[in-house]
């Protein structure tokens, strides 16, 4: 399939936008696991909301609890990503 003009057009019609930008997103994140263990950090430590938690539990990722973060107004919940060689 020619994923440019109409192809892209109707590709992203079948697929999905908000699919796509999640492939992307979590895309992204694996790279950025992948540079910090590279890197030789003992892992990653990020905020979320909660309708996230499950997503970043399923890149192995655990809840802390809720933040002390305040930004916006929101509820903000840890989670971190301790990798094994650390």
């Amino acid at each position: 399939m020619e994923l440019m003009g109409d192809g892209l057009i109707a590709f992203l019609a079948a697929v999905g936008v908000s699919t796509i930008l999640w492939l992307l997103a979590e895309t992204l994140l694996r790279r950025a696991i992948a540079d910090a263990r590279a890197q030789g950090r003992r892992g990653l430590v990020l905020t979320c909301k909660e309708h996230l938690l499950h997503y970043y539990a399923k890149l192995g990722f655990v809840n802390e609890g809720v933040s002390g973060s305040v930004h916006g107004g929101a509820v903000w919940y840890q989670m971190r990503l301790t990798f094994e060689n650390g």
